[in-house]
């Protein structure tokens, strides 16, 4: 199924604060990410460190991929909200997965917790396949980037 190519982009109302999707005219209309994201002006940048699917005491909550993905985005969302920021701030979001054929696989129920997590929502994203995540037991491992208001 083809994907409709992108209208020239127009005005939406967005909540105070929160980071600007960019999406070229002409290019094909991205699912479930953005081409680019646009921080507001005077907001600080978080980096957020790779977070993989632990609990609070650093055990692996489960083996199941799509229950990794979840809780490892989960915990992006708790160190985005310590540090003040909302689900609107991210900028961007790198995914490090074992097996990008059972990310293929798990699309459907990964992009239904996303939502549930972030909503609908959709900033940069890359998915990087690697060999192995420092965790042992880890799967998926999320890293992040967000535009916080200025103080």
């Amino acid at each position: 199924m083809k994907r409709p190519r992108r209208p020239a982009p127009r005005a939406r109302s967005r909540p105070s604060g929160a980071a600007r999707p960019v999406e070229p005219a002409g290019w094909l209309a991205p699912r479930g990410y953005s081409h680019g994201m646009v921080a507001p002006a005077g907001s600080r940048l978080l980096a957020i460190a790779g977070q993989v699917a632990w609990d609070e005491g650093a055990r692996i909550v489960s083996d199941d991929f799509v229950e990794q993905f979840a809780r490892a985005l989960e915990n992006v969302r708790t160190v985005l909200a310590a540090a003040g920021g909302r689900p609107e701030h991210l900028l961007r979001l790198t995914f490090y997965v074992t097996d990008r054929e059972e990310y293929r696989r798990a699309c459907k129920a990964i992009g239904e917790r996303y939502r549930a997590i972030l909503g609908r929502r959709y900033v940069a994203c890359t998915l990087v396949e690697v060999r192995a995540l420092l965790e042992p037991g880890a799967r998926v491992e999320i890293e992040a980037t967000a535009a916080l208001p200025g103080a």
